[in-house]
Protein backbone atom coordinates (compact mmCIF):
# COMPACT_ATOMS: atom_id res chain seq x y z
CA UNK A 1 0.00 0.00 0.00
CA UNK A 2 1.54 3.25 -1.10
CA UNK A 3 -0.42 5.75 1.05
CA UNK A 4 1.43 6.07 4.39
CA UNK A 5 -1.41 8.06 5.98
CA UNK A 6 -3.99 5.38 5.13
CA UNK A 7 -1.59 2.62 6.25
CA UNK A 8 -1.13 4.39 9.62
CA UNK A 9 -4.93 4.75 9.90
CA UNK A 10 -5.42 1.00 9.27
CA UNK A 11 -2.70 0.06 11.76
CA UNK A 12 -4.34 2.27 14.41
CA UNK A 13 -7.76 0.74 13.67
CA UNK A 14 -6.39 -2.77 14.09
CA UNK A 15 -4.66 -1.84 17.36
CA UNK A 16 -7.71 -0.09 18.84
CA UNK A 17 -10.04 -2.84 17.63
CA UNK A 18 -7.89 -5.56 19.23
CA UNK A 19 -7.83 -3.57 22.49
CA UNK A 20 -11.63 -3.29 22.50
CA UNK A 21 -12.03 -7.01 21.79
CA UNK A 22 -9.60 -7.84 24.61
CA UNK A 23 -11.72 -5.76 27.00
CA UNK A 24 -15.03 -7.27 25.86
CA UNK A 25 -16.97 -10.40 26.75
CA UNK A 26 -19.11 -9.85 23.65
CA UNK A 27 -16.74 -9.03 20.78
CA UNK A 28 -14.24 -11.12 18.83
CA UNK A 29 -12.37 -9.26 16.12
CA UNK A 30 -10.29 -10.74 13.33
CA UNK A 31 -8.27 -8.38 11.14
CA UNK A 32 -7.75 -10.04 7.76
CA UNK A 33 -4.35 -10.04 6.00
CA UNK A 34 -5.32 -7.14 3.69
CA UNK A 35 -5.41 -4.82 6.71
CA UNK A 36 -8.52 -3.23 5.18
CA UNK A 37 -10.96 -5.99 6.16
CA UNK A 38 -12.14 -7.03 9.63
CA UNK A 39 -14.61 -9.65 10.82
CA UNK A 40 -16.44 -8.81 14.04
CA UNK A 41 -18.28 -11.54 15.92
CA UNK A 42 -20.82 -10.36 18.44
CA UNK A 43 -21.81 -12.86 21.14
CA UNK A 44 -24.90 -10.93 22.18
CA UNK A 45 -28.65 -11.33 22.26
CA UNK A 46 -30.31 -10.13 19.10
CA UNK A 47 -33.29 -11.21 17.05
CA UNK A 48 -33.83 -13.40 14.01
CA UNK A 49 -36.96 -14.41 12.12
CA UNK A 50 -37.27 -17.58 10.09
CA UNK A 51 -39.34 -17.49 6.89
CA UNK A 52 -42.71 -18.35 8.45
CA UNK A 53 -41.60 -18.57 12.05
CA UNK A 54 -41.78 -16.35 15.08
CA UNK A 55 -39.22 -13.74 16.02
CA UNK A 56 -36.70 -15.40 18.33
CA UNK A 57 -33.40 -14.68 20.03
CA UNK A 58 -30.02 -15.55 18.59
CA UNK A 59 -26.66 -15.03 20.25
CA UNK A 60 -24.01 -14.86 17.52
CA UNK A 61 -23.76 -12.32 14.72
CA UNK A 62 -20.93 -11.81 12.22
CA UNK A 63 -20.28 -8.50 10.52
CA UNK A 64 -17.63 -7.54 8.00
CA UNK A 65 -15.99 -4.11 8.03
CA UNK A 66 -14.15 -2.87 4.95
CA UNK A 67 -12.13 0.31 4.57
CA UNK A 68 -11.66 1.20 0.89
CA UNK A 69 -8.39 2.87 -0.04
CA UNK A 70 -10.21 6.23 -0.29
CA UNK A 71 -12.08 5.81 3.05
CA UNK A 72 -10.40 8.86 4.57
CA UNK A 73 -11.87 11.03 1.79
CA UNK A 74 -15.19 9.42 0.88
CA UNK A 75 -17.47 6.67 2.17
CA UNK A 76 -19.52 4.21 0.15
CA UNK A 77 -21.81 3.30 3.05
CA UNK A 78 -23.10 -0.06 1.73
CA UNK A 79 -19.50 -1.24 1.30
CA UNK A 80 -18.30 -0.42 4.82
CA UNK A 81 -20.50 -2.83 6.81
CA UNK A 82 -21.80 -6.22 5.71
CA UNK A 83 -23.89 -8.62 7.79
CA UNK A 84 -22.37 -12.05 7.20
CA UNK A 85 -24.84 -13.89 9.39
CA UNK A 86 -27.29 -14.90 10.38
CA UNK A 87 -28.96 -13.61 7.25
CA UNK A 88 -32.37 -13.76 8.92
CA UNK A 89 -31.33 -11.17 11.53
CA UNK A 90 -34.42 -9.09 12.28
CA UNK A 91 -34.15 -5.35 12.86
CA UNK A 92 -35.56 -2.23 11.16
CA UNK A 93 -32.00 -1.11 10.30
CA UNK A 94 -31.11 -4.38 8.57
CA UNK A 95 -31.84 -5.77 5.12
CA UNK A 96 -29.15 -8.45 5.07
CA UNK A 97 -26.45 -8.12 4.04
CA UNK A 98 -27.02 -4.33 4.44
CA UNK A 99 -26.70 -2.65 7.83
CA UNK A 100 -27.60 0.97 8.54
CA UNK A 101 -25.89 2.50 11.56
CA UNK A 102 -26.59 6.08 10.55
CA UNK A 103 -24.38 8.40 8.57
CA UNK A 104 -20.75 7.31 8.35
CA UNK A 105 -18.32 10.15 7.73
CA UNK A 106 -14.89 9.59 6.16
CA UNK A 107 -12.39 8.38 8.73
CA UNK A 108 -14.98 7.02 11.20
CA UNK A 109 -13.03 4.65 13.41
CA UNK A 110 -13.42 0.89 13.51
CA UNK A 111 -14.26 1.08 17.23
CA UNK A 112 -17.04 3.61 16.58
CA UNK A 113 -18.48 1.38 13.84
CA UNK A 114 -18.33 -1.67 16.12
CA UNK A 115 -20.18 0.18 18.89
CA UNK A 116 -22.83 1.33 16.45
CA UNK A 117 -23.33 -2.18 15.04
CA UNK A 118 -23.63 -3.61 18.57
CA UNK A 119 -26.25 -0.99 19.42
CA UNK A 120 -28.27 -2.05 16.36
CA UNK A 121 -27.92 -5.80 16.95
CA UNK A 122 -28.93 -5.48 20.62
CA UNK A 123 -31.78 -3.03 19.89
CA UNK A 124 -30.14 -0.25 21.87
CA UNK A 125 -30.34 1.84 18.68
CA UNK A 126 -33.82 1.85 17.21
CA UNK A 127 -35.94 4.40 15.41
CA UNK A 128 -39.21 2.62 14.59
CA UNK A 129 -40.18 4.88 11.67
CA UNK A 130 -41.20 3.03 8.53
CA UNK A 131 -40.14 5.89 6.27
CA UNK A 132 -36.58 5.47 7.59
CA UNK A 133 -36.34 1.66 7.81
CA UNK A 134 -34.50 -0.88 5.69
CA UNK A 135 -36.95 -3.55 6.91
CA UNK A 136 -40.47 -2.15 7.23
CA UNK A 137 -41.93 -5.39 8.55
CA UNK A 138 -39.35 -5.45 11.35
CA UNK A 139 -40.10 -1.80 12.01
CA UNK A 140 -43.83 -2.49 12.53
CA UNK A 141 -43.00 -5.49 14.72
CA UNK A 142 -40.50 -3.48 16.80
CA UNK A 143 -42.99 -0.68 17.38
CA UNK A 144 -45.48 -3.23 18.75
CA UNK A 145 -42.88 -5.05 20.90
CA UNK A 146 -40.82 -2.27 22.49
CA UNK A 147 -40.97 -3.95 25.90
CA UNK A 148 -38.47 -6.53 24.55
CA UNK A 149 -35.74 -3.94 24.04
CA UNK A 150 -32.87 -3.74 24.46
CA UNK A 151 -32.32 -7.44 23.82
CA UNK A 152 -28.89 -7.26 25.48
CA UNK A 153 -28.13 -4.68 28.15
CA UNK A 154 -24.48 -5.56 28.70
CA UNK A 155 -21.90 -2.94 27.81
CA UNK A 156 -19.70 -3.87 24.87
CA UNK A 157 -16.60 -3.10 26.93
CA UNK A 158 -16.21 -4.50 30.44
CA UNK A 159 -16.28 -1.85 33.10
CA UNK A 160 -13.25 -1.82 35.36
CA UNK A 161 -13.97 -3.03 38.85
CA UNK A 162 -12.31 -1.13 41.67
CA UNK A 163 -12.21 -3.46 44.66
CA UNK A 164 -10.43 -3.04 47.92
CA UNK A 165 -9.81 -6.16 49.95
CA UNK A 166 -9.19 -6.04 53.68
CA UNK A 167 -7.90 -8.89 55.74
CA UNK A 168 -10.15 -9.86 58.56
Amino acid sequence: MSDPVFRAFLDRQAEEGRALAAASDILELDPLPTGQHFVARFHCKGLVKDADGPVREANLFEVGVFFRSDYLRTVMQPEVLTLFGPLNTYHPNLAPPLICVGHIVPGTSLVDLIYRVYEVLSFQRLTPREDNALNREACCWARANQERFPTDRRPLKRRPLALEVERI
